[in-house]
């Protein structure tokens, strides 16, 4: 009898009492096969096209019939009647044409720092100083008024603080204390510079613009980035200078920050002063050199200039500081006018807010800046 492992499979036969098993595999197969096709077929032959997803039609009702002044507007002409607590029936209406203001000729509203259109030129870094097509310039147009302190003939002193804009808190605190008539030198750095010029012009404060120039012991001692150096080509420099005068707008010129280097050299300040002369701008020597050619660029170029004749807080304790103040006094009142420069340091700020208070009782006027700039 031939052995069962032997024997071919094909011939091989069950064995009496041996049960049958099914091909569980093959049918599972086949099953798979038979829906994949089913499921293909209703891809094919039904034509859904939410692919099978449950919908429902809901009409939708237009309300804009029921809404008065939205018809009224879409169908014509529809008057709105003002609050009468607002407009009273008795006032009227002023209409200032477009191009003109109290003083200037200026056209358009200002930007978010009060600089005017007509004295904004847009350049890649943003919009810097121009003098407008009626010949009006930003010196004349932001400086504030002093005109009955001039007509006065009383000896006049002009205050400048430098550094603002950087500190946004201390420096709203300085502009809040310090008397309008105190002209502001804001920092081309600060990340607030809209908040703290926006608030200082608000209240009647004339800016300056500060810009870093090159010193002896560059850059051992750096004024900050893009400063102003010397060697380098004109273009070089104006573009920084472009970059710094977009900082922000609405100033009546410019102040350096350091720059015994720079503005000692002809060659190099030469075409720095000669564009802010070509925009309008005035120029203010902080008198930190005596070797500044600035006063010579300035009267070449027809710039607006003074020089300041001294640091107010070199030392920055108060009764340095009033002792300075007195020294500035005295030179007021031998030569008519006086410009002395402080930093934002709080002390100095009160020191300068009470200092203040008493000046007319002196015989002394305080008032911008700009109104000792030739």
């Amino acid at each position: 009898m031939a052995n069962d492992l032997t024997t071919p499979l094909t011939g091989r036969k069950r064995k009496p009492g041996e049960k049958r098993h099914l091909p569980i595999a093959r049918i599972l197969f086949g099953l798979l096969i038979l829906i994949g096709a089913g499921f293909a077929l209703r891809l094919v032959l039904t034509d859904d096209p939410n692919g099978g997803r449950p919908s429902k039609e809901v009409a939708i009702t237009s309300t804009r019939n029921g809404n008065s002044v939205a018809n009224a507007v879409n169908n014509g002409p529809v008057t709105i009647t003002a609050d009468p607590q607002q407009y009273p029936a008795e006032s009227s209406f002023t209409t200032v044409p477009v191009g003109t203001s109290p003083a200037n000729s200026i056209a358009g509203l200002p930007d978010k720092f009060g600089a005017l259109p007509d004295l904004s030129e847009e350049t890649g870094d943003g919009s810097i100083p121009r003098i407008s097509a009626t010949g009006q310039t930003a010196f004349a147009t932001y400086s504030r008024p002093a005109a009955s302190a001039i007509a006065s003939g009383m000896p006049m002193v002009a205050i400048i603080v430098t550094g603002l804009g950087i500190n946004e808190q201390g420096s709203l605190e300085a502009i809040d204390q310090l008397p309008d008539d105190v002209t502001l030198a804001f920092a081309p750095y600060g990340k607030t510079l809209a908040n703290t010029v926006a608030a200082a012009r608000s209240t009647g404060h004339e800016v300056l613009l500060e810009i870093p120039l090159e010193p002896f012991d560059y850059p051992q001692n750096d004024p900050g980035p893009q400063t102003l150096l010397t060697g380098e080509t004109p273009r070089s420099n104006l573009d920084k200078l472009f970059w710094l005068m977009a900082r922000f707008g609405g100033y009546v010129g410019i102040i350096n920050n350091m720059g015994a280097r720079f503005t000692a050299s002809a060659t190099d300040f030469s075409p720095i002063m000669e564009e802010i002369g070509a925009r309008g701008l005035g120029y203010i020597d902080d008198g930190s050199s005596n070797r500044s050619v600035a006063s010579q660029l300035a009267g070449g170029n027809k710039v607006p200039y003074s020089r300041a004749d001294l640091m107010i807080d070199a030392n920055p304790s108060r009764q340095s500081i009033l002792t300075a103040l007195a020294s500035l006094e005295a030179k007021a009142l031998e030569n008519g006018h006086a410009i002395g420069i402080v930093s934002a340091l709080p002390i100095s700020i009160a020191a300068i807010s009470e200092w203040s208070r008493e000046l007319q009782s002196k015989g002394i006027v305080l008032v911008p800046a700009s109104a000792l700039m030739k």
